[in-house]
């Protein structure tokens, strides 16, 4: 397939920055050394300390999200039953950095793509929960993402666009037949609900062996849920897939074949936007093969 590089960045982040973002806002955490943790698709993000995690937006698109994340997702996590990042200081745009950043708690583990836990199916089931407690109805006024959440009709052109480079006949044809069947389940027709908006297995936590968190809220929306449980293909084995269903408890087939649209959309993007990012490139192929499977 045509592989292309993650998006470039709009500004310079780095550790440098980082240190003096601290020293003129939060000074008490000055004295606390950031080291980086990860340099992704829209943000870097610098361990500092024991306790804290710096996420600096390295492109504008990603600095509006991050505000979303500021002021939603503190108010979300009381009702959520795994762990998640709420930011607990917010920071302001400066003269050498134009956007608003965040310090966020660590959570200990790593992340289920590069250490899987030990029982699928346990994690599919505390997964399903936790997405039952997410997917409350959303308030008029929470974010609304071009991209996530939106009726599948919206992904086509991208998804046949990736379609065209993949290069065996067969794996084109039946990915073809798939999104077809997807566009054409019945749309959803509940009240928007509160997303994750970006759940593939680099933005779940696994610590001794068992899920202990979901991180990287930055697409944080509102819309259609099947978005969210893409990530069944994304993470999950067959029989597991099952038990995320049924912990889920309000996945009706329409919803489940649109989820399983949603994968297949969103593991083309990663087969086709990762060359330089081998872990986020593995999961889009994984995906891929999932979803014909």
């Amino acid at each position: 397939m045509t592989v292309h590089r993650m998006p470039a960045a709009d500004v310079d982040v780095s550790v440098g920055l980082v240190r003096r973002l601290l020293e003129e806002q939060h000074p008490d955490l000055a004295g606390l050394r950031p080291e980086v943790l990860a340099n992704g698709w829209d943000n870097l993000v610098c361990r500092l300390g024991e306790e804290f995690l710096v996420r600096l937006p390295r492109r504008a698109v990603a600095a509006e999200l991050l505000v979303h994340e500021q002021r939603w997702l503190p108010r979300l996590a009381a009702q959520l039953p795994l762990p998640v990042p709420a930011p607990v200081r917010a920071g302001r745009p400066a003269e050498a950095y134009p956007w608003a950043w965040s310090v966020v708690p660590y959570l200990p583990g790593r992340t289920a793509a590069a250490t899987p836990p030990d029982d699928l199916s346990a994690a599919a089931t505390a997964l399903g929960g936790f997405l039952a407690a997410l997917h409350t109805a959303a308030p008029a006024d929470a974010p609304v993402s071009a991209f996530r959440g939106i009726p599948l009709a919206g992904r086509s052109a991208g998804v046949r666009a990736a379609l065209a480079h993949v290069p065996d006949v067969a794996d084109r044809e039946a990915a073809r037949q798939l999104w077809e069947r997807a566009l054409a389940a019945p749309a959803w027709d509940g009240p928007p609900s509160w997303l994750h908006g970006d759940l593939h297995p680099a933005n779940v936590l696994v610590d001794q062996g068992r899920l202990s968190a979901v991180i990287d809220f930055g697409d944080l929306t509102s819309g259609d849920p099947a978005t969210d449980l893409a990530v069944a293909w994304m993470f999950l084995p067959p029989a597991a897939r099952a038990d995320l269903r049924r912990a889920y408890g309000s996945a009706d087939d329409a919803t489940w074949e649109r989820a399983r649209g949603w994968a297949l959309a969103l593991g083309l993007v990663f087969l086709t936007h990762s060359a330089d990012n081998p872990l986020m490139a593995g999961i889009g192929e994984r995906t891929f093969r999932a979803v014909l499977g």
